[in-house]
C-alpha cells in the first residue's frame, strides 16, 4: 500500500489568496461600471438652441393680431345712441331753461340727451333740454316760461313740458290743445322749488324725480313712441370744411356763443363770450358730440318783442361733427321730428349729446356762423 502524500500548507495558502484576489477584482470592476453608468445617467444634457424660438401659436411681425371681438351693445339710448345696460323706455321731459346771464351757470344740462337753443324776446336765447335716458336726480334749472315754438320742439319728442308760465299764445296751445305740461304757476307748483342763492325769477328749479312724480300725479302717459335716429361713430362730415372753432351769433353782439373741438375727447367744448359755459353742480364745461345750426324765419308780433318762428317749412342747415362741417337741410318729417338731410338721405349723428341752434334767416344762415381752424 502506497503512502498518501500530504498537501503542502504553503500551496493551499497560495490558492486561497489567488481566489480572494480574483473576487476582489470582479467586485471593483462592477463598482466602476455602476459608477460610470450612474454618471452617464445624471449628467446634464446640453442641446443646441433651436433656430426659431417663437412658439408655433404666436403670431410673427408679419401676422397682425386681430383685436378681440366686441359685441355690440344690446341697448342704446334712443336720443344719444350711447350704450345702456337696460332698455330706456321712459317718457322724455322737456324743460325750458333760462339762459340769461344772471341764470348762468345752469344746472342739469350735462344730463340732457338733446339741447335746443332758440331766441326769446330781448335777443337772449332760451334752452329746451330734453331728458330721456338719464336717471339723475340732480337739480335742473333755472326754469323759465314757455312759448309756442318751444312747445313745438318739446312735443316732437312726445315729451311732458316743464316750465314756469307762458305767453298768452303759449297758454292757449297748452290749455286748449290737450298738451301734457307741468307749469309752476298754473298747475304743478308743488313739483318745483326756489333757491335762495339767486334772485327771482332766476332761481326756480326742479329735478326729474319731482317732474316724473308730477306727471304721474296728473296721469300723463309714462311711455310714448320715442323718435329714432341714425348713428355712426364716424359721423357724416368727413368730407366737409374744417370746423375746429365754431362761432354762432343770434342777435345780440355782446352775446357770442362758440365751440372748440377737443380732438382727444371727440367733443365740442362750449363757451359764452369767450368763457367756458359750465354746469353749476359739477363745475364741468358743457360739451356736445354734434352741433346743428338751423335757419328758420323769425317774426316779431308784439311790442314786447315776442317771436313767431317757423319750424314747419324746412330750410338750410349745417351739421358739425368731428372737427368738420357740411351744409345740409332740415325738414319736418311725418312723425313731427326735425330731420337733418342731404341729397334725400337723413344724416347720421355721432353717438353723444346733440345741441341744436335755431338762427334767423336774415340775411342768411351763413351770416350767423363763423368757422375757424
Amino acid at each position: 500500500m502506497k503512502d498518501v502524500k500530504q498537501r503542502s500548507p504553503f500551496r493551499l495558502t497560495f490558492v486561497l489568496a489567488a481566489v480572494v484576489l480574483l473576487l476582489t477584482s470582479v467586485l471593483l470592476i462592477g463598482c466602476n461600471d455602476k459608477n460610470k453608468n450612474s454618471a452617464e445617467t445624471t449628467a446634464p444634457v446640453t442641446e443646441p438652441a433651436p433656430e426659431n424660438t417663437t412658439p408655433p401659436d404666436t403670431p410673427t411681425d408679419t401676422e397682425p393680431i386681430d383685436p378681440p371681438a366686441v359685441d355690440p351693445p344690446q341697448y342704446i339710448a334712443p336720443l344719444t345712441g350711447l350704450p345702456l345696460d337696460s332698455e330706456s323706455t321712459q317718457r322724455p321731459i322737456a324743460v325750458m331753461v333760462n339762459n340769461f346771464a344772471a341764470a348762468r351757470p345752469q344746472s342739469g344740462l350735462p344730463n340732457a340727451d338733446v339741447v335746443w337753443e332758440v331766441l326769446a324776446e330781448g335777443g337772449i336765447t332760451r334752452l329746451v333740454a330734453i331728458f330721456q335716458s338719464t336717471t339723475s336726480t340732480q337739480p335742473i334749472g333755472p326754469i323759465r316760461s314757455n312759448r309756442p315754438y318751444l312747445i313745438r320742439i318739446g312735443e316732437a319728442y312726445h315729451a311732458v313740458l316743464a316750465h314756469a308760465g307762458a305767453s298768452q299764445q303759449g297758454y292757449d296751445i297748452l290749455q286748449h290743445q290737450d298738451k301734457d305740461y307741468l307749469d309752476e304757476i298754473s298747475n304743478a307748483g308743488a313739483y318745483f322749488y326756489r333757491e335762495s342763492f339767486r334772485k327771482a325769477p332766476h332761481n326756480l328749479y326742479s329735478n326729474l324725480e319731482k317732474l316724473r312724480a308730477g306727471a304721474a300725479k296728473k296721469k300723463y302717459a309714462d311711455t310714448v313712441d320715442i323718435p329714432a335716429y341714425p348713428w355712426s361713430e364716424t359721423g357724416a362730415t368727413s368730407a366737409g370744411n374744417d370746423a375746429s372753432e365754431v362761432e354762432i351769433h343770434f342777435l345780440l353782439k355782446d352775446y357770442k356763443l362758440s365751440y372748440t373741438y377737443n380732438e382727444a375727447m371727440g367733443l365740442y367744448e362750449r363757451f359764452i363770450n369767450g368763457k367756458p359755459h359750465t354746469d353749476l353742480t359739477t363745475e364741468k364745461q358743457l360739451t356736445a358730440a354734434n352741433l346743428v345750426v338751423i335757419g328758420a324765419k323769425h317774426k316779431t308780433y308784439d311790442d314786447y318783442g315776442r317771436l313767431e318762428i317757423d319750424l314747419e317749412s324746412g330750410g338750410p342747415a349745417m351739421l358739425v361733427q368731428k372737427g368738420k362741417k357740411i351744409d345740409c337741410t332740415w325738414e319736418r318729417s311725418s312723425d313731427g321730428v326735425i330731420r337733418i338731410m342731404k341729397d334725400g338721405q337723413e344724416l347720421p349723428f355721432v353717438p353723444g349729446q346733440t345741441y341744436y341752434h335755431i338762427v334767423p334767416m336774415t340775411p342768411t344762415i351763413a351770416g350767423h356762423v363763423k368757422l375757424g381752424i
